[in-house]
């Protein structure tokens, strides 16, 4: 199979955790025609990030939330200010967890874990919407 790239769009969400691995594959047709292969998803923007983590209970997606306002509070004396309080602490917490995710493909399937969901993570408190390019590769 050739490589494909689309770019997925996600209205705005609100600033957390949310849980995207049903959409991403609504999204990319082509995971259900490949037997052996990766999906690499890029995020195309500073103050938000993708990351991988368990599906299961909300609970984690509000102690991940409050874990990283913790490490990068609102309230630490930043120099870049210009664009609001949440806007410095959304690209530190950006670069923490990061932009791009890459997931192996197996039997038309993303080969998570039991309990691994993919998840876009808003950073800001008025997000815009938000741009994943998606590429596959296999066969």
């Amino acid at each position: 199979m050739p490589w494909s790239q689309r770019q997925l769009k996600f209205s705005p969400f609100r600033r957390g955790f949310h849980l995207i691995t049903g959409e991403v594959v609504r999204q990319v047709p082509e995971i259900r025609t490949t037997t052996t292969g990766l999906l690499n998803l890029f995020l195309q923007h500073t103050s938000a990030s993708l990351t991988i983590n368990e599906n299961a209970d909300p609970d984690v997606q509000v102690d991940l939330e409050a874990s990283m306002n913790a490490i990068a509070p609102e309230s630490f004396p930043y120099v870049h200010t210009c664009e609001g309080p949440d806007d410095m602490p959304a690209h530190v917490k950006s670069s923490l967890l990061g932009a791009s995710l890459t997931i192996p493909i197996q039997d038309g399937q993303l080969a998570l874990g039991t309990w691994q969901g993919i998840y876009l993570v808003e950073h800001r408190n008025r997000a815009t919407p938000r741009r994943v390019l998606a590429t596959v590769w296999g066969d």
